[in-house]
């Protein structure tokens, strides 16, 4: 099915163009740490010739616990990320949870995510429209695919054309998630690129009480059915030492695993678009 592409820097999304990847740790641990996995996930993307975009959130404010580690906060974590940026020259993506965040990180940031919990939220779709810089807008749990066609129309009313819809699963009962592979063909009606967000799918939300639990070793299944029902995007977070990881430790990818996977979802990613 034939959508718009979408060009982010040097990198077009879309239709025959290559498979695009989003990586990076969940939440900025620290600048060392992030520069760390910026520099392996290049030198990976490079050997793959996989185009790619680093993702790390500065804030993450859907934390289960009150004592749950949330980032560096908005200042720090920018400074970060065009750190990350101008180190590397790679595009860089983070979560805008407030009106008031959404020009700060378009300053630094090439693309724009609004969470999925936040995905009906009109005033921040608005606010992070208006940027002009492409928004990555995770489905809700809680919606179902052709309900995104309303998200779609808010951005666009801000002449605003860039925009890639993500899956990350629906609830399935009471902490448990589910991903239905219909979502692609059902959102690319729409007219934009989908991607599917592998790592926050296999979440059990607050199934470990005080935070939220995963089965990771269900990533790269789900990760190559994706990609083989038409997603254009995989966004897959990752991280060198996954059990310290301080956001997210139960379903983030192993960073020493995810060559292997992203070798064989490249080859269906090309099958499929032969």
């Amino acid at each position: 099915m034939k959508t718009k592409t979408v060009t982010i820097k040097n990198i077009t999304v879309g239709n025959e163009n290559p498979l695009l990847i989003i990586s990076g740790p969940c939440v900025i641990e620290s600048e060392e740490h992030t520069m760390q996995c910026a520099a392996a996930l290049s030198a990976m993307m490079k050997r793959l010739k996989l185009p790619f975009i680093f993702k790390a959130s500065f804030d993450k404010a859907n934390r289960s616990s009150k004592d749950s580690f949330r980032g560096p906060g908005l200042e720090e974590g920018l400074r970060i990320l065009e750190k990350v940026k101008n180190a590397f020259g790679m595009p860089v993506l983070t979560d805008v949870h407030e009106i008031c965040q959404a020009d700060a990180v378009a300053e630094v940031c090439d693309v724009l995510q609004i969470p999925a919990f936040l995905s009906r939220q009109t005033d921040l779709i608005f606010a992070c429209a208006q940027t002009g810089k492409t928004i990555h807008v995770k489905k809700g749990q809680f919606m179902a695919p052709w309900d995104m066609g309303n998200v779609v129309n808010k951005i666009v009313s801000c002449d605003n054309q860039n925009i890639i819809l993500c899956d990350r699963g629906a609830c399935f009962g009471y902490n448990n998630l589910v991903s239905d592979m219909r979502a692609f063909a059902i959102m690319k009606r729409f007219g934009y690129p989908v991607s599917y967000d592998a790592s926050h799918s296999v979440q059990l939300p607050s199934g470990k009480g005080d935070s939220t639990g995963g089965d990771r070793e269900m990533i790269p299944y789900l990760s190559k059915a994706a990609v083989a029902a038409g997603a254009d995007v995989l966004f897959i977070e990752s991280h060198p030492t996954p059990e310290t990881a301080k956001s997210d430790a139960p379903s983030i990818y192993p960073l020493g695993q995810l060559e292997a996977l992203l070798v064989k979802v490249k080859a269906i990613h090309e099958l499929v678009r032969s």
